[in-house]
């Protein structure tokens, strides 16, 4: 008798959205078949599955002992979220040299399904990083007796959902800052740094609304300049690695000594990203949008307003609410204007939408279907891409610390 060969070993998912994409939260309930092609006839011990997601976190750092003795230091820390086995063909048995029980496959392809459901608990979102990174993936392992298995590997993709039509996301962030130049026993006018965002909650593919106002009384030409800065941070046996890189910069016009520059939405646009990491103990990702002021020769005066990137994208009501409110609240501020002490009450909702109006516009509207739409735009690239993506530059040290704001006389007028 001529023994087959195993021609190919393959695992496909069953897709829970149109995209075709395997891509799942936690509580959803992962399915998809192991396939196997096989030329002439072979016997089968046994096909198992092995599921797992984790988060692992790793780096070195090198220490001084003395003179001449340097050693290397290893950190390491893992989370497991799940670990799932499951025996689609044959059994446990280790007695390779046994004749009994072995299953025979005929020449052609075949399907075996698996299924498994994944935990309730939150999940740390699928990342990879500098110094760790978040996975989740099916391994099949096909064993025959007498020969090496035959082993796949296959990772999907989990979102921890994060929804920014929440009010602590909605909520407009702000600062100012000022900044006074010295050279020796001279001093020049102060530089002021105001600026707003109507929201600290966006999702990839937008673009944030910046205002802002610059005010240069010093001597110097200074160059106004926004970023988005995404910050890595790992976690293990006590000690923590940072890396902070680049995401998307703007630049504004250069402001001579004595000008005002002023951002009256300013769009700065997200690009395909990871969403923030917020929950998982060994790893955290974040960002933050950096408006500042490029001083040349000396150091230069930044306003750090924090950001959180969703997966599900703000809904068309909530836009509308938002973006209105915070135009207002921002343009009021900017010019001056006080706000009315006695408004006027606005129109009851029955006055402004009839009852065959409310009935047609009324879509329910649920997580599931606003993460559907999310996976057509932006967050669908990054979950294509972020995988491939080589790393990129990044500085370990934060080369602009943050400084207390101090009172400064005004800009004298010119």
């Amino acid at each position: 008798m001529v023994l087959g060969k195993v021609k190919s070993l393959t695992i496909s998912f069953d897709c829970l959205n149109d995209s075709n994409v395997p891509v799942y939260s936690s509580g959803d309930t992962v399915s998809g078949r192991v396939n196997l092609e096989v030329t002439g006839e072979i016997r089968v011990k046994s096909l198992k599955i092995h599921a797992r997601g984790h988060a692992k976190v790793r780096w070195t750092e090198s220490r001084n002992a003395g003179s001449n003795t340097a050693y290397t230091q290893n950190y390491t820390e893992e989370v497991e979220y799940f670990n799932h086995k499951d025996i689609l063909i044959g059994h446990e048995r280790d007695d390779d040299n046994s004749e009994e029980g072995f299953n025979t496959i005929h020449s052609g392809r075949h399907e075996y399904a698996f299924s498994f459901e994944l935990p309730q608990t939150p999940l740390a979102t699928s990342f990879e990083g500098r110094h760790g990174s978040v996975r989740y993936w099916v391994k099949a392992e096909l064993h025959r007796p007498w020969l090496l298995p035959v082993k796949l590997k296959k990772e999907f993709t989990v979102f921890e959902h994060i929804d920014i039509n929440t009010p602590s996301l909605l909520s407009p962030q702000a600062g100012t800052k000022e900044k006074t130049l010295c050279c020796w026993f001279c001093t020049s006018g102060p530089i002021s740094l105001s600026a707003k965002i109507e929201r600290k909650g966006y999702t990839p593919g937008e673009s944030i609304q910046i205002f802002a106002e610059i005010e240069n009384c010093s001597s110097r030409m200074v160059v106004p300049k926004a970023a988005i800065y995404q910050t890595q941070a790992f976690y293990a046996k006590g000690k923590m690695k940072e890396v902070k890189q680049l995401v998307a910069n703007l630049r504004g016009e250069s402001l001579s000594s004595g000008k005002t520059e002023t951002w009256n939405g300013k769009l700065l646009k997200i690009p395909p990203v990871s969403p923030s990491i917020l929950d998982c103990s060994i790893i955290r990702v974040e960002y933050s949008l950096m408006v500042y002021v490029d001083i040349p020769g000396a150091m230069d005066l930044f306003l750090n307003l924090p950001l959180v990137i969703g997966t599900i994208p703000l809904h068309p009501f909530g836009s509308r609410t938002s973006s209105v409110s915070s135009q207002c609240s921002m343009n009021m501020n900017w010019l001056g204007l006080p706000l009315p002490e006695r408004p006027e009450a606005p129109p009851s909702y029955a006055e402004v939408v009839t009852e065959e109006q409310r009935r047609n516009n009324l879509v329910p509207v649920h997580a599931c279907d606003d993460f559907e739409r999310a996976l057509q735009g932006p967050l669908f690239a990054y979950i294509q891409e972020f995988r491939f993506l080589p790393p990129p530059l990044y500085s370990e040290v934060d080369p602009n610390p943050d400084q207390s704001a101090e009172d400064r006389p005004s800009c004298p007028s010119r």
